[in-house]
């Protein structure tokens, strides 16, 4: 997965903690990975699924 060009956020909530990272400029994919282990895996997502998964978060 080619993920040059990524810029990576956190959300402004997230404060001081750790937390996850998001990428979603990138074209057709949204990528997310562990703050504190920002070498490690990363899970790509299609923007309709993650913008699925954000409403449902919103929702709880």
């Amino acid at each position: 997965m080619a993920l040059n060009g990524a810029t990576w956020r956190t959300s402004t909530r997230s404060g001081n903690t750790d937390c996850v990272e998001v990428a979603d400029n990138l074209p057709g994919l949204v990528a997310v990975r562990d703050s504190k282990d920002r070498r490690g895996p990363v899970l790509a997502f299609t923007p309709s699924t993650w913008r699925s998964f954000v409403a449902t978060l919103k929702r709880t």
